[in-house]
């Protein structure tokens, strides 16, 4: 039986992503500071383990444990945070899976395509310099971080995940209700890309990855086909048959969130290409379709 270690698994990709694995037969386990708390919603036959050094070797270790970006302002206090949740884990992970007997096939790392930062509309491939942003300074450090896995003789791909659209949580579930009463709109001009990924394509990127023995490196997990801030909020009002008055001036949406409204009023036109080059073929290469088959129905 093939095994799994799995930090950030209480989050939405990390629920998805043990689903996956015990629906193929993997043991699953998933690193958490409250074990009561995770087995109350993880999956029937996910091990919690409270710590990192007491997990069992696995075959494939798929980091994801940081703080969420988006919930909160972002005082310094909170940035030294957000920071050191990814590090801190991340280095104590590599030195332990880095000291296995047998070490792991594979350790994929979260990371996000505000490694690029602010770029208007500049097509991102894999192969473009990291921005000069907190977001962007955050995402280097993480992705050096799970770099010193290769020291010890670990595949590692780093992946720069998109705006990860599901029904049940993430950005997407955020957005319904204002536009369920016709309050939904675009942020600022609306000219931003926002590179998304259904949630099947991120979770079946991240298993595609760890099967492909000669996968290495960064990854974009978006899907093909990048959308503008005012393409994907007049998408989804036409899929939930909802009218799109609204809008929020970005000085308005500064007001509100604070520096954290910058990730909402910049973009990045990030693309796949590392992924569709090794092979991968997506489900969802379009909005419209991936939009339809979460929220259309409802």
């Amino acid at each position: 039986m093939k095994k799994a270690l799995v930090t950030g698994g209480t989050g939405f990709i990390g629920r998805h992503l043990c689903e996956s694995f015990l629906a193929d037969g993997w043991a699953v386990q998933v690193i958490t500071r409250d074990t009561d708390a995770a087995a109350r919603v993880l999956p029937a036959g996910v091990v919690p383990v409270a710590n990192i050094k007491a997990a069992e070797p696995a075959d494939a270790v798929i980091n994801l444990a940081g703080e969420n970006l988006a919930d909160g302002r972002w005082t310094e206090a909170r940035k030294r945070e957000m920071r050191e949740s990814r590090l801190r884990i991340t280095r104590e992970l590599t030195e332990t899976i880095g000291a296995w007997d047998v070490l792991p096939q594979v350790l994929i790392s979260g990371s996000a395509v505000g490694y690029y930062g602010a770029r208007g509309a500049d097509v991102l491939d894999e192969s473009q310099p990291p921005g000069d942003e907190f977001q962007s300074e955050l995402c280097v450090a993480w992705e050096q971080a799970a770099r010193r896995a290769e020291a010890a003789g670990i595949r590692v791909c780093r992946i720069r995940t998109g705006i990860v659209l599901g029904a049940d949580d993430g950005a997407l579930a955020q957005m319904i209700t204002p536009f369920r009463f016709g309050l939904g709109g675009h942020f600022g001009t609306g000219a931003q890309y926002m590179p998304w990924i259904h949630i099947r394509d991120e979770v079946r990127a991240i298993r595609f990855l760890i099967d492909q023995e000669n996968a290495s490196g960064a990854f974009n997990l978006t899907a093909p086909e990048p959308v503008t801030n005012r393409e994907f909020t007049a998408t989804l009002a036409r899929v939930l048959h909802r009218p799109k008055f609204a809008w929020v001036p970005g000085p308005a949406l500064k007001l509100m969130v604070g520096e954290m409204a910058h990730l909402l009023l910049t973009g990045q036109r990030a693309i796949p290409s590392a992924l569709e080059k090794a092979g991968f073929n997506f489900e969802f290469r379009r909005l419209q379709p991936a939009l339809q088959d979460l929220v259309g129905a409802r």
